[in-house]
């Protein structure tokens, strides 16, 4: 049995708009607008992992506020985890990567009609919720005994 993989990604929002990023040519969601997300790299952490795959694919520094949920990803995906966090904007200016990402932008929710075909339907799903305030974010609780390290709970 295959070993399961865990993925992050980031709900970046900034006043009344969210960060979201252009796959590019090559890539498995070619084209496609998707939320800052990708692979927890050896021994590191969910939150480290998505502050830096928000860097990365962005360029923007975040900081994150909460989990907001988990997803079991389907086929092509099966076997792969998604832990997605609701982040704040925190500094830079939207700068694809233009090897992930051929493009970084911020949305408001009437700019997403815009990009409706292009829309990855798991981010159009979750940013509308966010827009919405549809959503139960789980904050960081510094009551763990573990803490510095986050728990959700």
């Amino acid at each position: 049995m295959a070993e399961t993989v865990v993925c992050v990604g980031a709900v970046v929002r900034r006043h009344k708009s969210v960060l979201l990023v252009r796959q590019s040519p090559g890539h498995s969601l070619e084209g496609q607008w998707t939320i800052p997300w990708g692979q927890l790299g050896s021994g590191e952490s969910p939150t480290a992992a998505v502050l830096r795959e928000t860097r990365e694919e962005a360029g923007i520094v975040a900081a994150v506020d909460g989990l907001l949920g988990v997803q079991e990803l389907p086929e092509p995906w099966v076997g792969m985890l998604g832990l997605v966090f609701l982040c704040t904007h925190v500094d830079g200016q939207p700068t694809p990567d233009l090897w992930e990402t051929d493009a970084a932008q911020y949305f408001g929710i009437d700019e997403l009609a815009t990009i409706s075909d292009s829309l990855e339907p798991l981010t159009a799903w979750m940013v509308r919720r966010v827009f919405a305030g549809d959503f139960h974010l789980l904050p960081a609780n510094d009551s763990c005994p573990f803490a510095p390290s986050p728990s959700y709970l």
